[in-house]
């Protein structure tokens, strides 16, 4: 007879019949008589209730059972009796396959922070928090692939390791193997490169959509989802080193075509984790009101579940970067100095408190800001006839600020030449991805999406380190 999964468990009414059941111990109580164990596997929220009659045998098993510890149960699935359940497990056999020991397990049956178990990542997922935001991730990363694959986009792996930075932000992590004690210098007493492996100065990649340009030229829609780095010294709540982008990049297309993807790639996703996710909605919408409980009521946040069907009832409000800097400097807590950075007029750089300014206050609704200057955004976006914007387009999230960032890329080989020269963008690194532009250039577009990001708002948590197992930020490289 075969294990069967706890969420498996629950749906069944085959009463009478004998289950084998595995997980962990998260809770046992009881009396002289009889025991009550709670057992979870990770496959469902919820726990199922193994109800064992205490005798001679069972009484010395139970004495080593504590939280944390790993049971086997053969038992029959009864109906059952008690509130909040359907049905449990009348043990007949218990097995001990890992014991835990109370005076030294962490995860207690109490609740924890969330800074402490950062520092208990390898057993973060034991708990109700992470494993429900593990399902959740897991349900999203197939969501996305769903959304793609069913649009004709090909998945295209780009590369982890990089001679180039995409960004021409320079906040990369260098990757070689020289000997850190006695590193090769040239004659003009720089590091000599053409002694490192590849030759050549080599960087973790901080983005992939140079690669899938190259792809959707050939492909007309491609799509990569992998593993990205920057080396920002931020120890923000909305900062990793290393993260997860999804970067459509599709040829024939504008914009427009840009906006109306991402917009209906994340009412998509949204819809998916309400129609998949709801238990663990639920639990972490509950979570998030008793955190926020002692908070005054204009300061707490939107119930999570409304939240999602708010983003994903409500059309995205679309304006250029010029208006909503008209719309922010002549708001209230502009004029009233409330605002970290003031806004004084165009040009400036959007930061994340107006970015919410314009979805949370004045819009109240995801909004789509395009046709910024050029000064602020990278030398691959499309020049605009007025010489002074580009085509991009950021989307703004409640909660969050930007969620998406993207643009129409510059197919014009000339224009593009030219902005790199004036970005410092080295050519001699560059020239495949200008050679595109000589041979079929086509109109072409993309965006980059954050997954923690779409995490970190899906799940209402307030602090990106949360919804990645592993979290990497400065000074921290554990597990």
């Amino acid at each position: 007879m075969k294990r069967t999964e706890i969420s498996s468990l629950l749906q069944s009414r085959d009463f009478g019949s004998e289950v084998i059941v595995q997980g962990w111990v998260r809770t046992k109580r009881g009396s002289k008589n009889v025991a009550f164990i709670a057992l979870n596997d990770g496959s469902t929220i919820n726990n199922v209730q193994v109800v064992v009659d205490v005798d001679d045998i069972t009484s010395s098993i139970l004495e080593k059972v504590h939280t944390g510890a790993a049971l086997t149960i053969v038992g029959e699935l009864v109906e059952s009796s008690g509130s909040g359940q359907n049905v449990e497990v009348h043990a007949k056999t218990i097995e001990i396959l890992g014991m835990s020991n109370p005076d030294e397990y962490p995860l207690q049956p109490k609740k924890h922070s969330l800074e402490f178990l950062r520092e208990k990542a390898h057993l973060r997922y034991r708990t109700n928090t992470f494993a429900a935001i593990a399902r959740i991730r897991h349900n999203m990363i197939f969501a996305i692939h769903k959304f793609f694959h069913d649009r004709g986009f090909y998945n295209i792996h780009s590369p982890i390791l990089t001679g180039s930075d995409a960004e021409g932000a320079g906040e990369m992590f260098q990757v070689t193997t020289l000997e850190l004690e006695n590193i090769p210098k040239n004659n003009d007493g720089k590091v000599d490169f053409s002694k490192d492996f590849f030759g050549k100065a080599a960087n973790l990649t901080v983005s992939g959509q140079l690669e899938a340009e190259l792809a959707a030229l050939a492909l007309s829609k491609v799509y990569t989802f992998g593993p990205t780095f920057r080396a920002e010294n931020s120890n923000t709540a909305r900062h990793l080193a290393e993260f997860w982008m999804i970067e459509p990049e599709f040829a024939f297309g504008d914009i427009v075509d840009d906006m109306d993807l991402a917009e209906d790639m994340l009412k998509y996703v949204i819809g998916y984790a309400l129609d998949h996710c709801m238990e663990d909605l639920a639990f972490l919408s509950n979570r998030l009101t008793n955190e926020e409980k002692n908070k005054k009521a204009d300061e707490r946040s939107m119930e999570l579940i409304e939240k999602l069907k708010f983003v994903l009832d409500q059309p995205f409000e679309r304006l250029t970067y010029t208006e909503a800097i008209e719309i922010l400097k002549n708001s209230k807590p502009n004029k009233k100095k409330k605002f970290q950075f003031v806004i004084d007029g165009w040009g400036a750089d959007l930061q994340s408190e107006h970015e919410r300014y314009l979805v949370e206050k004045h819009f109240k609704k995801p909004v789509i800001l395009t046709d910024y200057p050029a000064s602020i955004k990278a030398f691959y976006m499309k020049q605009n006839d007025d010489g002074k914007t580009v085509r991009a387009m950021d989307i703004l999230f409640p909660q969050i600020g930007e969620i998406i960032g993207g643009s129409q890329r510059e197919e014009d080989y000339e224009k593009l030449s030219r902005r790199m020269v004036e970005m410092d963008i080295p050519e001699e690194s560059m020239w495949w991805y200008l050679e595109t532009r000589k041979f079929g250039t086509v109109p072409h577009a993309g965006f980059g999406l954050g997954f923690e990001r779409l995490i970190l708002f899906i799940t209402g948590m307030g602090n990106i380190r949360d919804v990645i197992p592993f979290p990497r930020t400065p000074m921290n490289l554990e597990f």
